[in-house]
Order: structure tokens, then sequence, then C-alpha cells
């Protein structure tokens, strides 16, 4: 049996409504085993995980848009996640895993299939090959000019051995899950300082997700609400939100997906605010028509 809980399948309504065109800006999603088979060795592989079981989903939260991330359970293969995106339509945008091995054609089929990101993944126990310095450089000068951003997974580690990789590019990079949190040091912690200062830059952006994993609190997960408000005062115009559907290594208990939009309106009470964060930032950054990156999209 797998040492990782099952997503909850009977999502409920959010006690707050999702504003039109809102954007979910991190899910992972599964294709069929016989037509896209994940790697051997792959740490989460939840077959159950559908598009089609995520756009439910979505439906249900008020969700109108959002961002499939290439699952680490696929490497660079993104057949499932092109085929995702070709379900559920232009609404949606991917994010993908590219290193050498991917060559320009296959870049191109992916930009054309709506990827508008590449992900970096730092996190040890995801079972992937670490990406090196030259290849994180690389990588950014191949994927920079489609207009893509950067996206950094750094749980399990110090941030400040990973960031300075991007620190002169010349491109937006998100900051997965809040940053690689160490809730027991409070807002003191060195690793949330440094993620706030990277803020104050101008081309960097923290994706609120996994607070209520992270947390030792425990639920209501009062303990990530602090970071967050915090990261929303700094940069409310370069914040996002995200479920992490359908949650991957979670040990359980998976937190109901309408529970994390509550969590998201004790982050930003403010309804502005988080109309901000759902709908204008993601559409600026992703591409999303009416956005600032849609006529290079």
């Amino acid at each position: 049996m797998p040492d990782y809980a099952l997503f909850d399948a009977q999502p409920r309504e959010p006690q707050l409504p999702s504003p039109p065109l809102a954007c979910d800006s991190q899910v992972h999603i599964f294709g069929h085993p016989e037509r896209f088979p994940t790697k051997p060795d792959a740490a989460y592989v939840v077959y159950q995980a559908t598009v089609e079981e995520m756009l439910r989903m979505h439906k249900t939260l008020g969700i109108d848009r959002g961002v499939i991330v290439q699952s680490t359970a696929y490497g660079t293969d993104h057949g499932a996640l092109i085929e995702a995106l070709r379900i559920a339509g232009p609404a949606y945008r991917g994010c993908g895993v590219v290193d050498d091995s991917v060559d320009d054609e296959q870049l191109g089929r992916m930009h054309e299939a709506g990827v508008r990101g590449a992900r970096f993944n730092f996190h040890p126990k995801l079972k992937n090959a670490l990406p090196t310095p030259e290849q994180v450089r690389r990588t950014a000068e191949r994927v920079v000019p489609l207009g893509w951003h950067l996206k950094l997974h750094m749980n399990g580690v110090d941030p400040r051995e990973i960031t300075p990789l991007l620190a002169d590019v010349e491109a937006d990079v998100v900051v997965d899950h809040m940053g690689p949190l160490q809730y027991r040091h409070g807002l003191d912690d060195p690793h949330f300082r440094h993620v706030l200062e990277l803020l104050g830059r101008g081309n960097w952006w923290v994706m609120l997700s996994n607070g209520d994993r992270r947390s030792v609190a425990g639920y209501p997960w009062d303990d990530a609400t602090a970071y967050a408000r915090a990261y929303v005062e700094r940069a409310p115009e370069r914040i996002l939100w995200a479920t992490d559907w359908p949650h991957p290594l979670h040990p359980g208990p998976v937190p109901n997906d309408g529970e994390l939009l509550d969590l998201l309106a004790r982050y930003a009470p403010d309804p502005a605010l988080r109309h901000q964060i759902l709908v204008t930032n993601p559409q600026r950054l992703f591409g999303f028509p009416g956005g600032e990156h849609d006529e290079r999209a």
C-alpha cells in the first residue's frame, strides 16, 4: 500500500463563492495507464486523478481556469499533460519539466498545447534527478524567449541555495507552496524571510498552497495564515493560489478542496484582494485572454 492518502472525491462548495474566471494555479493529472505509463520509480501515482475528475472538482469550487503541472511520475514525457490540455480546453494552461532531453520540436508542441512554464523540482522525496545549475541555466535560456515563466519546487531544501541560480533572469519566477517554510520557527524562519525578500524584486511570485499540509497547529491551519498574509501584504500583485490537487504524497487526512478556498478567504479577507489573487494575477502571468502575456501566448 502507498504511504500517501488519496484526494477527497467529494469536493464541497466553498463558504464564499469564487469570482468568475477564478484560477487554480496548480493541479496534477494522470492519464490512462496503458496510454500514458508512469516511470517505474515514480514516487506518486494516482490514476484516479484524471482530467475529468479534476474538472468536476473545479466545477464544484466555481473555478473556471487552471494550470496543469507536469507530474514527476512522467519525467519529461508530456503526453498525458498535452492530452489533458486538449480535453480541458483554452481555459487551462500547462507547466512542463524541461531538460536537455526535450528538443526544440517537443518544446514547440508543448507551447502549441498551452504550456507556459517550466518547473524545476528540488524536493528530495520526488525521486527525480535534481537539476544541476548548468541545466537550470540552459533551460531558462531556451524557454524564457517563449514567454514562459519559471517555477521552483523547493520543499525540503534551503531556498538560499537554489534561488541565486535565477537571480539575474529576466522572467517571472514562481516559488511553489509558499516556499520551504519551517513552521517551528514562526515568522523568524530564515527561509520565510528569504522568500519575502524575493517578493520585493519585482519578478518573483509566491503560490499560496500546502498551508494545510505544512501546518504544525493542524486544522484549521491557523499558523499558515500569518505567512500568507505577510506575502499578500508584500506583493499582492504577484500572489497566486492553488489546491495542488490531488495533493501528491499527502500523508493524510487530505483536506476537502472547498476547505482550501475557505483558507484563502482567511489569507485574504478583502474580496478585492481575493479577486486579484484568483483572477487578475493568474490572467497576467499565464496568458489567459485579456492578460499581459496574452499576445505572446
